[in-house]
């Protein structure tokens, strides 16, 4: 799937409330960065904010593997791309990674496991066919 993946791209300003004392963002802020991104890449997959609001179908987050390489501080422009890495019968997975704007340097690899469900049941779904780019 990589050479004809989905893909979403996201930038973020670091904020003061991003980060510790020090002025590094801290792990929280690196996750809210990385749900904005999932969310815009979601609705590339065919799970808008409406249609799940009316449906109450949500992709929900199952795993999380994130690993910091390098940190970011206050006030740098961070770049998330996020990108579709795997879709199965009733998971998927989304990868990212971030990097300062206008750096090859990754700071942050993550990737997330997700499935589909139906609410307020809790129920898995199945998932439909691959989404196309």
């Amino acid at each position: 799937m990589k050479g004809d993946r989905i893909t979403w791209n996201t930038e973020d300003e670091v904020m003061f409330y991003d980060t510790d004392v020090g002025g590094v963002v801290h792990n929280l802020a690196y996750l809210r960065m990385i749900e904005f991104c999932r969310t815009k890449l979601a609705m590339k997959l065919g799970f808008d904010l409406r249609t799940m609001a009316e449906t109450e179908v949500y992709p929900v987050v199952v795993k999380t593997e994130i690993t910091y390489r390098q940190p970011a501080r206050l006030g740098d422009v961070i770049e998330t791309l996020g990108w579709l890495e795997d879709w199965g019968r009733v998971r998927f997975w989304c990868a990212f990674e971030m990097r300062l704007k206008g750096s090859e340097s990754l700071l942050i690899s993550c990737r997330q496991q997700l499935a589909v469900v139906q609410m307020p049941q809790g129920k898995p779904m199945r998932l439909p066919s691959v989404p196309e780019n």
